[in-house]
């Protein structure tokens, strides 16, 4: 397969940046979306030029670095499918692919597709964890927790923190991702002691860190690479709702 590739490149935060043209060359259908990245790299660097950034870390749609938008679509074309499992069987032989990193203002650019993600981790920071002393870690099987619960926190769980939900949103909204990751948690006997406070402070680190609001686009589900249910959104408004009137 031969392709043209138009990609962002953009040296610093503080620079702007624009689309450039490379060629990609005798790709193999059974190359992953990375793996045809560093072959146009290897053709760059033996010219001389400076390769194109781009992150990753896994590359077993584990991790959630490969955080690219392929032809407009965080990840590229193929549902539920992180950017390192992409293959390139799913485009054709003479394809244009547009290459851009995640867009929010909350991801500021380093360099070329790479992005800052660390406003995600700051949410979790704030109280996506349980802090409350429990004593010696128990037997997996020793506290009891219906199976409906279970499900629910292991759906939720499955986010990997990508960001693709962020990038999708017209709002820049990052509610699919802390509603996982408040949902995980306030179904479980675990979580419920801190239940209250964990909603309200990630809820109020999401906005100060300039995510948008959730417009009820769906496009965050569209996106997401594990298929994360918006009905986690829903949850987190009522845990929202719960704890404020707790409060007063």
């Amino acid at each position: 397969m031969n392709l043209n590739l138009f990609v962002w490149r953009q040296k610093r935060t503080d620079e702007k940046g624009a689309m450039e043209r490379y060629e990609a060359k005798d790709i193999s259908p059974e190359m992953s979306f990375l793996e045809m990245l560093d072959m146009v790299n290897e053709g760059l660097i033996k010219k001389g030029m400076e390769p194109i950034a781009f992150d990753h870390d896994c590359r077993e749609g584990i991790c959630g670095m490969c955080s690219q938008v392929i032809n407009g679509i965080p990840h590229g074309p193929k549902e539920k499918t992180t950017t390192c499992q992409l293959h390139m069987r799913n485009f054709r032989d003479g394809d244009t692919i547009y290459i851009e990193p995640f867009r929010a203002k909350a991801f500021p650019v380093i360099k070329d597709l790479i992005i800052d993600r660390s406003a995600l981790d700051r949410i979790i920071q704030a109280g996506g964890y349980i802090s409350a002393h429990t004593g010696g870690v128990p037997d997996a099987n020793a506290v009891l927790i219906p199976k409906e619960d279970a499900e629910t926190a292991m759906d939720a769980a499955e986010c990997i923190g990508c960001g693709a939900c962020v990038a999708a949103c017209p709002n820049g909204s990052a509610m699919l991702f802390t509603a996982a990751k408040v949902s995980h948690l306030a179904v479980l006997p675990q979580g419920k002691i801190e239940a209250a406070r964990r909603v309200c402070v990630m809820t109020e680190e999401m906005l100060n860190e300039g995510f948008g609001n959730c417009g009820n686009h769906y496009e965050c589900r569209a996106a997401c690479p594990k298929g994360i249910e918006v009905k986690f959104i829903a949850k987190l408004n009522r845990e929202y709702i719960k704890a404020q009137i707790g409060m007063k």
